[in-house]
């Protein structure tokens, strides 16, 4: 873990449903890719009703609900799928299983309860966020655009449970970034495209590009999630070469 992570630093993810949304995606093209999907989660209310909701988006499609992790990998084997929705419970477990199984896509994991250590576990893992079952239907839909898109998710009740469990913790890394690297990388941390990060610090669309490569180059990874799970965690070992992959504008 590099980040000094306090909830008066970010702005991550606030659980309000009567905000509108900063995405508008009812003006999505019909010929876009729509975002394919598979569920896992063995408790069969809860399965069933998300795989209603997730059917009834236009730019979703549900590849496959299933109940068991076999069951899971069976369906991800040949299929294209772009993000996995698993269960909190067992998600530290999947996720190196469905890796080494060659499935390349998100993973966005759901929770009931979380703790500290599990949460660091899980994104350390590959996980791109972690989705709270006491939010609602709108900032799940919310959460699942932004991590197909190469987003992370992360919810300020995650942020606050490990800046308790680590509030002394020393922050080299982050010292070691200017003060431009600094404001580019907690927009990141916030979900924010680079868009949106140049309008809220007064940077041009190109340099706030320019600062996300350095930022990638000296953490030594390749997208935006990897960064943020840098800052929740150990940085990874073995990941490829910095590049612009996920580079979202």
């Amino acid at each position: 873990m590099f980040l000094r992570i306090n909830s008066k630093s970010f702005r991550i993810h606030r659980g309000n449903c009567n905000r509108t949304p900063k995405l508008n995606y009812m003006g999505k093209q019909p010929n876009q890719k729509r975002i394919r999907l598979v569920l896992l989660d063995g408790r069969v209310l809860l399965r069933e009703s998300l795989a209603r909701l997730l059917a009834s988006e236009h730019d979703f499609e549900l590849v496959a609900e299933c109940a068991t992790p076999p069951e899971t990998l069976k369906k991800l084997s040949g299929a294209e799928v772009d993000v996995l929705l698993v269960d909190f419970g067992i998600a530290k477990e999947f996720i190196p299983c469905a890796r080494k199984a060659g499935y390349h896509g998100k993973f966005l994991v759901v929770a009931r309860e979380i703790d500290a250590r599990s949460s660091a576990i899980v994104l350390k893992c590959g996980a791109s966020g972690i989705f709270l079952e006491s939010d609602c239907s709108a900032r799940l839909m919310q959460a699942i655009r932004l991590v197909a898109s190469g987003e992370a998710w992360v919810d300020q009740k995650v942020i606050q449970l490990l800046a308790d469990r680590y509030p002394n913790y020393e922050d080299r890394w982050w010292g070691a970034q200017t003060q431009r690297e600094q404001a580019v990388l907690k927009g990141i941390v916030d979900g924010l495209s680079n868009r949106e990060i140049g309008a809220n610090i007064g940077m041009s669309l190109s340099t706030v590009k320019a600062v996300v490569q350095q930022l990638f180059k000296k953490a030594g990874v390749r997208t935006r999630s990897q960064l943020v799970r840098i800052a929740l965690g150990d940085p990874p070992r073995g990941i490829p070469k910095a590049g612009h992959e996920n580079d979202t504008e």
